[in-house]
């Protein structure tokens, strides 16, 4: 068995168990398991990237420590402590968006039907921030969260030029984080909160690192074009 998949199963295991604990309060299993899931994810992206004989993804890595210090972050009660963490996903959004934009983002979001993508992130941003703007004034973070989403969306709309797998990932990580502003604006908590939010950032996070590996044979510039879309425009 490669490496690369030995790593990605053991980021799988620890999701799981990251997960369980969640979802029955283990406090010790969850100061164990988060701190793992993004260095591992990042272990599976570089030796996936060494076994195609390929360089690193410098920007991908800077993308993975900085969650993982977002991770750490969100473990830590108190407001610095939640601006901390969104700064540091902050940098992970802005290292994805500048390695989608090395590989054509920018182009490919100008032709149909992907020019309607930014589009419907901004409505969709602009729709969560009204609903929840109140909660966050009241905590003092409604300007923060309101820069964070801007950067959030343009991502997200940036990461489906490359492919079904990375736009996935990067949705399932718009959800997440939006599950987490709903319960800091306290417009909503849906029950499981804390395990829907570790599942769709995990798999998102997944999702994003072994889309962007299947598609490493392609040269930077080359924008990968969705299923079912035009071949020319």
């Amino acid at each position: 068995m490669p490496r690369s998949r030995t790593l990605l199963i053991a980021f799988l295991v620890v999701t799981a168990a990251n997960l369980l604990a969640n979802a029955t309060g283990g406090g010790l299993a969850l100061l164990l398991t988060k701190p793992l899931l993004m260095p591992l994810l990042a272990a599976y992206l570089w030796r996936a990237r060494a076994e195609r004989a390929a360089r690193p993804d410098r920007l991908l890595l800077a993308a993975l420590a900085f969650a993982t210090g977002g991770d750490v972050a969100l473990m830590i009660d108190g407001t610095g402590w939640f601006l901390a963490g969104m700064a540091c996903f902050l940098g992970t959004h802005l290292c994805y968006l500048a390695a989608f934009t090395r590989h054509g983002a920018a182009t490919a979001l100008r032709r149909t039907p992907l020019v309607a993508v930014p589009l419907g992130y901004a409505v969709l941003s602009v729709v969560a921030l009204t609903w929840m703007w109140s909660g966050l004034t009241d905590v003092g973070l409604a300007l923060p969260v309101a820069g964070y989403a801007l950067a959030l969306a343009a991502m997200a709309s940036a990461a489906t030029t490359q492919g079904w797998r990375v736009g996935l990932g990067a949705a399932l990580f718009l959800g997440s984080d939006l599950l987490i502003a709903a319960g800091v604006a306290e417009v909503a908590q849906p029950p499981g909160a804390p395990v829907l939010v570790m599942a769709t950032y995990a798999a998102g996070q997944a999702l994003i690192v072994t889309g962007w590996v299947a598609r490493a044979g392609t040269p930077p510039g080359t924008p990968v074009i969705p299923a079912g879309a035009p071949a020319t425009r």
